[in-house]
């Protein structure tokens, strides 16, 4: 029996994040000029990047999405507030914004940080998160649906969850995934476990533990089963012996999906996707870093590292969505 699947929805295992991410910093750029900030649709990138620079490879590295995120948008308008602080001073002085003297320009630069509004700036993260759920649902992978379709049909009890780095949440993608997934986990549901993890990072040499986040979705599973257990008694369904739970996680990242998982005792799936698929998990670490990727050169040494030691513990590579039926089924058949 497959009890307990989960999926990494965040990043490529179910969509691409290029063109889902590109969407919604078009809708960050949108919210901005309503409020009236004029940026780019990389503004946010590069404010995104800098800002984990400068908290340190360690820290910087451990900052959760929504927090690089927020404190993006929060620096770019209180960036484009000075901007326009200083002009009107320079205006007032009749000389040159470069000529404006120090004390000056302090003075406008807490005024730009007390100016901007903790309201505004939720508001517009809200907008990009809103916008890069829908987004996800209109660039779903050919044959997603269709393969959660059939594991649910293949394997009545099966519970399905999510296993997401961000806010990504498949329980609020109502039009598709919603209805195949029984739970989302989010590293960032725990601070304390993440920021853990991140410090042990930054000195890896492949054997960081991975285990806190899968073990706390292990137990999310627990919770779900034992309460599905109690409803079949009650309704007189339950049968003489129950076949022990078989944990099959899946997703495209090796480091994580692959390594933290199986180092908690799941049986792995990689989604290695063919190129028409538009993945960027083999990118992200290996070859052309993508323009929205913002990790560091630490992060990228050491994630390799990981990926070299995660191969060993590959049960399935899959490089088309509608192999992941039959994959699964072929590890239950081992068990």
């Amino acid at each position: 029996m497959l009890a307990h699947t989960k999926c990494l929805l965040s990043d490529d295992s179910l969509y691409p994040i290029e063109p889902v991410l590109n969407d919604a910093n078009k809708v960050f750029v949108d919210m901005m000029g309503k409020y009236g900030y004029n940026l780019g649709i990389n503004d946010i990138v590069e404010a995104g990047k800098k800002i984990r620079e400068e908290a340190g490879p360690i820290a910087g590295t451990a900052m959760s999405h929504t927090e690089v995120r927020m404190e993006a948008i929060r620096r770019e308008m209180e960036r484009k507030m000075l901007e326009k602080k200083l002009q009107e001073c320079a205006e007032d002085w009749a000389t040159e914004v470069e000529s404006l003297t120090a004390p000056l320009r302090h003075s406008a630069e807490a005024w730009a940080k007390s100016a901007v509004s903790e309201s505004v700036v939720e508001s517009i993260y809200l907008a990009w998160e809103r916008e890069r759920h829908q987004s996800a649902e209109r660039n779903l992978y050919p044959e997603v649906v269709e393969a959660l379709q059939k594991i649910k049909q293949e394997h009545s009890n099966v519970i399905v969850g999510a296993v997401t780095d961000g806010k990504a949440n498949p329980m609020l993608m109502v039009f598709s995934l919603a209805p195949y997934f029984d739970f989302c986990m989010s590293w960032e549901d725990d601070a304390n476990g993440r920021a853990d993890f991140f410090k042990e990072l930054g000195n890896v040499d492949g054997n960081v533990d991975l285990q806190w986040i899968y073990k706390a979705a292990y137990k999310k599973y627990k919770d779900i089963a034992d309460t599905n257990r109690e409803m079949r008694k009650e309704l007189g369904e339950e049968s003489e012996s129950e076949e022990e739970p078989v944990w099959i996680h899946i997703g495209d990242d090796l480091a994580y999906d692959v390594g933290g998982s199986a180092s908690c005792g799941a049986k792995t799936i990689l989604l290695d996707l063919d190129d028409e698929y538009g993945q960027t998990a083999k990118k992200r670490f290996d070859g052309e870093m993508p323009l929205w990727n913002t990790a560091g050169p630490e992060e990228i040494v050491n994630r390799r590292v990981m990926n070299d030691a995660a191969e060993r513990v590959v049960d399935k590579r899959v490089n088309r969505m509608s192999m992941l039926p039959e994959s699964i089924n072929e590890i239950l058949k081992g068990e």
